[in-house]
């Protein structure tokens, strides 16, 4: 009769599958439908193995989402570290936070756990560390530079997010696109009270089929241009 030790051991000698892999199947999985999708069971049925085999490299799912999120950050650090520098860094950080950007509204989940937990996550920490980087070339104090990376990386991950949210049913089945949502939202405004919502009567043309990637250069513009300030610069 094998020992609760020998089946542990053979369990592990099964798992030939390597990190790399886990994390690939990993990131597969999210991608196709989110975090829920993302379970033991499935990624070893995707390995070719057992359950047990999926513990020899992480103890649970929340290290596994972790790592798995920093697996993608690492290939997003590699491109923001291969573009060139210039001469100011407020555009180095509208290169960089557009990557992060692009990111983040191909992979919704990233945005989710991005940062999450920086000891497992040193890629992340290292991105930080690059944006941070930006603000040092700047004129500013150390609360200033904090203040600056957290606004340009909430901006980044809260328009990011809110691009990637499901689309309503009647878009997402195919009734009406995009556009057509808006604009029938945009008829509503239409029909309000134009002195008790006069704000909204003044930009129902700019929302009537506005484009959300606009939105997010437009916020991080405007981030980046009180930076500017800021600095002195």
């Amino acid at each position: 009769m094998a020992t609760p030790r020998s089946r542990r051991v053979r369990e592990r000698q099964r798992a030939s599958h390597s990190m790399e892999a886990v994390l690939t199947e990993s990131v597969a999985l999210l991608d196709e439908a989110g975090a829920p999708a993302l379970t033991f069971r499935a990624l070893a049925n995707r390995l070719g193995g057992g359950v047990a085999s999926i513990y020899w490299y992480v103890s649970s799912k929340d290290e596994l989402l972790d790592l798995a999120t920093d697996h993608v950050v690492g290939a997003v650090l590699t491109d923001i570290e291969r573009q060139p520098a210039s001469q100011d860094p407020i555009e180095d950080l509208r290169a960089m936070a557009t990557t992060l950007f692009d990111a983040i509204v191909q992979r919704p989940w990233l945005g989710t756990y991005f940062m999450r937990n920086t000891d497992l996550q040193t890629n992340a920490l290292r991105l930080y560390e690059r944006i941070g980087e930006q603000t040092r070339r700047l004129d500013l104090t150390p609360r200033q530079r904090f203040h600056a990376v957290s606004a340009i990386v909430g901006v980044v991950i809260g328009s990011a997010m809110d691009l990637a949210q499901e689309p309503p049913p009647e878009v997402r089945d195919g009734a009406v696109d995009r556009d057509e949502y808006l604009h029938r939202w945009a008829q509503t405004w239409r029909e309000l009270d134009p002195v008790e919502f006069p704000f909204v009567h003044e930009i129902i043309d700019e929302f009537d089929g506005h484009d959300d990637a606009d939105q997010f250069r437009a916020a991080l513009d405007l981030t980046l241009a009180g930076l500017r300030l800021q600095a002195g610069r």
